[in-house]
């Protein structure tokens, strides 16, 4: 662990510091918005704040990371995001039009802040490290996200959204303490600045590269099939269908990342640069897992909620021996100046899938049924992956 060097454990621990203070703030943000309205209208506004801007600023937030010192950007907009908390509790901004507003903002702030990050971690570790340093950075995300959900509540019914906030403002400064002890090293460019004609130069590397246009392509693909399921079909089956109680709703969130901790853990320690070369056949595993779930109302209780619990597992542990190796590879073949726009541009085209996929799948459910939906996405998601697997097995080969 100590080969991985001094700064990757100052940003590791500078990001997982941010994270924690907005996962606690992403819990109380929807219980004050609840409290406040009981709507699930304004809840979706909520998520369409922070998702609709990202989608729309990634493709600028890309040039700029690979145009400017991606340190400065990475600690900048930690420190501007929690002076703008600050302010939030200063003037008392906690009207919902008001905090829509500062989740819009903080949703831009937060592409910028990704563009600098993603493209400066791979420079932090040797490239036979890359793969590990991912894992321990996915592994500590994922412990946060276990005990966040109920560090989160606690802070909101003790203190209120302002408890909340105040915490995660002095996560961004806690972050930037680490972040701005880093030691990395910047060339800028010395061309004239020009954000279309960079993008585009961004698009023409993905374009002209053969595995980044394959690894690119299955990864946009698969969320888009895949994420409708985690998001609405699964849910749906748990809580409706089965009318498993809301404990136990969270029990199979839990289990899901419990999954995804082991596989980090595996690939960390066990595994390490090795974990490529079961990436396709952790995505056939982990589908065959998905294909069960919509099965799983056939069976009686409790042994429904026993394999509905073990698939859940089953697909965080595979889930993550598929995106770490494919994760690393990218990092790996990008060249440093495209870092930023390339990993800006995925996130834009898997964010722009994913709601159209939603918006998609939840008439279609009350039309066809969750089962139809269920088995119609994942067989397509197998067939796609076995022809992928076949036709650039060479290029797959991670």
């Amino acid at each position: 662990m100590t080969k991985l060097g001094r700064d990757f454990w100052l940003f590791a621990v500078g990001r997982w510091i941010s994270i924690a203070g907005w996962a606690i703030q992403d819990v109380a943000i929807p219980l004050y918005v609840l409290d406040k309205t009981g709507s699930g209208t304004m809840m979706s506004l909520f998520v369409m704040a922070e998702l609709i801007p990202r989608i729309l600023v990634n493709p600028i937030a890309g040039v700029i990371g690979d145009r400017y010192n991606r340190k400065y950007l990475m600690v900048g907009f930690d420190l501007i995001r929690g002076v703008l908390l600050f302010f939030v509790l200063f003037f008392n901004l906690l009207e919902l039009e008001q905090l829509l507003v500062i989740q819009v903002i903080m949703s831009i702030f937060g592409s910028f802040f990704a563009a600098g990050t993603s493209g400066m971690f791979p420079d932090l570790v040797p490239k036979d490290r890359l793969m590990q340093a991912n894992s321990i950075l996915q592994m500590g995300t994922q412990v946060i996200n276990i005990v966040s959900p109920v560090i989160g509540g606690a802070i909101y019914g003790l203190g209120g959204i302002k408890a909340a906030i105040f915490i995660n403002a002095i996560s961004f400064f806690g972050s930037g303490l680490f972040e701005i002890s880093i030691r990395y090293e910047w060339k800028g460019k010395g061309e004239k600045f020009a954000i279309l004609r960079e993008f585009l130069d961004g698009i023409k590397l993905i374009k002209s590269s053969k595995p980044l246009l394959i690894l690119g392509s299955l990864s946009i693909i698969l969320n888009a099939l895949f994420s409708p399921l985690f998001a609405i079909v699964f849910p749906y089956i748990v809580r409706v269908v089965l009318r498993l109680s809301s404990i136990q709703f969270g029990s199979v969130q839990t289990a899901l990342t419990l999954g995804m901790l082991l596989g980090n853990l595996i690939i960390a320690s066990i595994l390490k640069n090795s974990a490529g070369k079961h990436f396709m056949k952790a995505i056939l595993i982990q589908e065959l897992f998905i294909l069960i779930v919509p099965f799983t109302p056939k069976l009686s209780y409790p042994r429904n909620y026993l394999v509905i619990l073990t698939s859940a597992f089953a697909i965080g542990f595979f889930n993550v021996l598929v995106n770490i190796p494919i994760m690393t590879k990218l990092q790996t073949i990008v060249p440093r100046e495209y870092r930023a726009r390339f990993f800006s541009t995925l996130e834009t085209l898997s964010m722009g899938a994913t709601p159209l996929g939603m918006i998609i799948v939840g008439p279609t459910i009350d039309k066809l049924g969750y089962f139809s939906v269920s088995i119609t996405l994942t067989i397509v998601g197998i067939a796609i992956s076995v022809y992928y697997w076949l036709r650039y097995s060479r290029i797959l080969k991670l």
